[in-house]
């Protein structure tokens, strides 16, 4: 058990290390691009590969909602899941309306700043990596989709230039019954955790 679960993260380490900035297919094999935000979610996915997941795909209503929050902390000078204001990462999508007509869904947030070299999306994605419950929303089986939005700055002082970034996953179930009943069996037969 041991020795799976330490060839499977030394898989994935290398992986991700592949996918992230600092080697020569990090531009080039990245669907997201070169940006903060495509190399952080190449990072994201090389990880869930290297576990046997699905790849993320972008959405862009939640990437408003990652990208709006992370700016909202530079701004104010906070970091947490909750607003300032109170609003939580949930109620911030269900304003965004991404669960709008949804009868079930899923959605996870992760959140991150650094300063210097500590601000990279390869440090960041390593960092939620060895962080247990950063790692278990990252790969939570049932994610399909994610929002990354990242602000320039840190929500704290810093002499150095930093980033903030905020990670927003969602899992969208079939809206009929039936059709909910078989995504649960294919679900089941796979495996895979089902949520409510």
């Amino acid at each position: 058990m041991l020795r799976v679960r330490l060839g499977r993260l030394l898989a994935m380490g290398l992986a991700v290390a592949a996918a992230l900035p600092g080697t020569a297919s990090a531009a080039t094999d990245c669907p997201g691009g070169p940006a903060p935000e495509g190399v952080t979610l190449c990072g994201l996915n090389a990880a869930r590969a290297a576990y046997g997941l699905p790849a993320l795909r972008p959405d862009a209503r939640l990437a408003r909602v990652a990208r709006a929050h992370s700016l909202d902390m530079v701004a104010h000078q906070y970091f947490a899941h909750d607003s300032l204001s109170g609003a939580s990462f949930g109620s911030r999508l269900l304003g965004a309306g991404w669960m709008r007509g949804r009868r079930r869904w899923t959605v996870g947030e992760n959140l991150a700043w650094g300063t210097g070299p500590r601000a990279a999306p390869a440090y960041v994605v390593a960092a939620w990596l060895r962080s247990p419950p950063h790692r278990r929303v990252m790969l939570h089986p049932g994610f399909r989709f994610v929002g990354i939005g990242i602000a320039s700055g840190a929500p704290a002082p810093s002499a150095l230039p930093g980033a903030t970034y905020t990670a927003d996953f969602g899992t969208v179930r079939p809206r009929s019954r039936s059709a909910e009943r078989r995504w649960l069996l294919r679900r089941a037969r796979r495996g895979a955790t089902v949520t409510a």
